[in-house]
């Protein structure tokens, strides 16, 4: 059974998250590579995991929190995909 997710991220934040999570992602591995204490390795962990949290959601138009709190924006409200 498959069920397919509707959009509910505007293009232009689509866009945004896809970069952000982009440098973020790509910080977190440079700083990880030089990480001298354990809470620097575990913060390093997380910034990376949200860089690519913000990087899968973006690129699948899709954010779960949004479809949780019921969230669209108004410019895709009526779109259906």
């Amino acid at each position: 059974m498959s069920k397919r997710w509707s959009i509910n991220i505007t293009p232009a934040e689509r866009v945004a998250r896809v970069v952000v999570g982009a440098l973020g992602t790509v910080t977190g591995i440079v700083l990880l590579a030089g990480a001298s204490s354990t809470w620097a390795v575990v913060l390093e962990l997380l910034l990376l995991a949200a860089g690519l949290d913000l990087i899968v959601t973006g690129a699948l138009g899709h954010c779960p929190l949004y479809a949780k709190l019921g969230h669209m924006p108004a410019s895709l409200k009526g779109k259906t995909s």
